[in-house]
């Protein structure tokens, strides 16, 4: 176990990567890159990283932000239900907690957008609590350590995997360890050509010796991803005006704004499926005009092809019925407000199409 964990640890010494957020570590840093990395690769990160420390520098800063700012902060990051929740546990360490992070794995987990492995992160790296963690790197570097045959997507195995995360952890330098059981797993140990030439604890693995590495782990196959057409407008008003919406907080893409629209249902065309939906969210009328563009997108369970088609507002002035908020923006305007990747193609589209008729 001891040489385990000291060939890590001194690979991790001498090879670890330069990154913005371990120049401390300061609780509030931990959390916001923590937050961050859930589901996105390191290079993506960095960026929005230190715009938002800039922006952001302190958990009080952040908490006093309109969450409009801080969406538009995180466009283009994906899954922005952990940005409606990174503000929201803000505000409860900023107003409730006098500005000082939980320092323990439950004071953590009851935070809006934590989790087992977030909570586990932020405790070890941040106040060297010994926590372990257990994400997509982590599954991977063990599944191989002891040459796993069972599905790491079923809860018994996840059980298994986490006992063994405890087992390992060492007292001395829990964050560390942490953060390099992470790091082999993203450089060394990696998904379809794990590098086992360069892994410092390659005598530990057990399917190196059986020359399993690259069955492992083992998932499930996955289902045939459901796709849907959506139908949305791009709707002026006599002056030129674009009218957009806000979507609800609760789902999908909660809080941005979008061209006004939806999911088309069975037996109606697109044009009928924009002109309901545009009665149901904002009770209004409008004449569907020509196809604009197609915008082909996919989200973590579903693929939308979404069709924008160029509207004329009729009557009816519009109600938020089924979106948070609406406005009638000039298309010079639309860069103030976030949207999806989506609805940002819509707009470059329109940005080109003015860009020719100047």
């Amino acid at each position: 176990m001891n040489s385990f964990v000291d060939g890590l640890l001194a690979w991790y010494d001498a090879h670890r990567a330069e990154l913005p957020w371990r120049a401390s570590r300061d609780p509030y840093r931990v959390w916001l890159s923590e937050i961050m990395l859930q589901q996105t690769q390191v290079e993506t990160v960095k960026p929005y990283f230190l715009r938002f420390v800039a922006a952001f520098p302190s958990v009080e800063a952040l908490a006093a932000a309109p969450l409009d700012e801080v969406l538009k902060l995180w466009e283009g990051l994906g899954y922005y239900s952990r940005a409606r929740n990174l503000h929201r546990a803000a505000q409860i360490v900023a107003r409730e907690l006098g500005g000082r992070f939980p320092d323990s794995i439950e004071g953590l987990l009851a935070l809006p957008g934590i989790g087992r492995y977030t909570a586990g992160a932020i405790a070890s790296i941040a106040f060297g609590v010994r926590a372990p963690v257990l994400d997509g790197n982590v599954i991977r570097v063990f599944s191989r350590l002891i040459d796993l045959e069972d599905d790491v997507t079923q809860a018994a195995t996840q059980a298994q995997l986490w006992r063994l995360a405890e087992e390992r952890l060492p007292d001395e330098r829990p964050g560390d360890y942490n953060q390099a059981l992470m790091e082999l797993g993203r450089l060394v140990c990696r998904p379809r050509e794990p590098l086992c030439a360069q892994c410092p604890v390659r005598e530990h693995c057990l399917a190196f010796a059986r020359g399993t590495q690259r069955q492992r782990p083992v998932k499930k196959a996955k289902a045939t991803t459901p796709h849907y057409h959506v139908a949305a407008g791009i709707i002026r008003d006599d002056a030129g005006r674009l009218l957009i919406a806000q979507r609800p907080l609760d789902g999908l893409l909660g809080g941005l704004w979008e061209f006004p629209g939806g999911k088309q249902e069975d037996g109606e065309t697109l044009q009928e499926c924009l002109r309901r939906e545009l009665r149901e969210e904002l009770a209004i009328e409008v004449e569907v005009g020509e196809l604009f563009t197609v915008v082909r997108h996919g989200f973590t369970h579903f693929k939308i092809t979404l069709h924008a088609f160029e509207c004329r507002y009729v009557s009816g002035p519009p109600q938020a019925i089924g979106v948070r908020a609406f406005a009638w923006v000039t298309p010079e305007q639309l860069s103030d407000y976030s949207f999806g990747k989506a609805d940002r193609q819509v707009i470059a589209a329109l940005a080109a199409r003015r860009a020719m008729l100047l």
